[in-house]
């Protein structure tokens, strides 16, 4: 670490409050709603000055958005795989974090732009290999059991407002998360249908694959011919 009073030092504790006032901003405000002024004006720093780390709105984005997900893959490695679960300050000091990564990712993932989708399928690709790694025995289709987790994480958080709603608490606050990550605990804790099922569905769509050989994707199966 450098010293405070080092240029060097000053200049990355600058960028790194420029990218937690965005971090902070995007998540209230969405990316259209928040300018460069607004985040340099959160940062105590110039605009100029955040230009010079970042460049432009956009490359600010796509730096916060390599930070959020790292965070959260980086405290799920120490809840799952370091056990720091059981630490009694462990939680308290990384919750805000979630919560703020949560609100991030909602709005990140939601407006429909090129960063959006690559958001999304860095999150996958994350995950697959967390998958690979860590618990192999679960699927045989690494990648699709990664998008279908990481689409049905992210559609919690995308129906916030209808969750929420039926919980009877904001899902963003402390207390509404910890009550949905309860229900996430005990959902993926215990299988929902049993190994005899499992066997017979699978069978199920084997045969129904040997007679509807997968198409291209975007391709119409019945527009042959017609």
């Amino acid at each position: 670490m450098g010293h405070p009073r080092d240029p060097a030092f000053e200049d990355l504790t600058a960028r790194a409050r420029i990218r937690d006032a965005a971090i902070r901003l995007f998540a209230e405000r969405g990316i259209d709603g928040t300018t460069i002024r607004d985040i340099a004006q959160a940062a105590g720093v110039s605009p100029g000055l955040l230009r010079h780390h970042f460049g432009s709105k956009e490359a600010l984005r796509e730096a916060c958005d390599h930070y959020v997900v790292d965070r959260i893959v980086k405290i799920k490695e120490e809840i799952l795989l370091e056990g720091k679960i059981a630490s009694p300050g462990f939680l308290p000091s990384v919750h805000p974090a979630i919560l703020l990564s949560y609100k991030y990712v909602t709005r990140a993932l939601l407006d429909g732009s090129p960063r959006a989708a690559a958001m999304f399928d860095d999150m996958v690709i994350l995950t697959e290999e967390w998958i690979r790694k860590n618990s192999p025995e679960v699927t045989e289709d690494y990648r699709a059991y990664a998008a279908v987790l990481v689409g049905m994480q992210s559609g919690i958080l995308a129906m916030h407002d209808h969750v929420s709603r039926a919980l009877g608490v904001d899902i963003f606050t402390a207390d509404g998360h910890l009550l949905m990550a309860g229900a996430l605990a005990d959902f993926y804790s215990h299988p929902l249908l049993d190994p005899e099922f499992v066997a017979k569905a699978r069978g199920a769509m084997a045969a129904l694959r040997a007679t509807h050989p997968p198409t291209a994707a975007g391709t119409d199966p019945g527009a042959e011919g017609a």
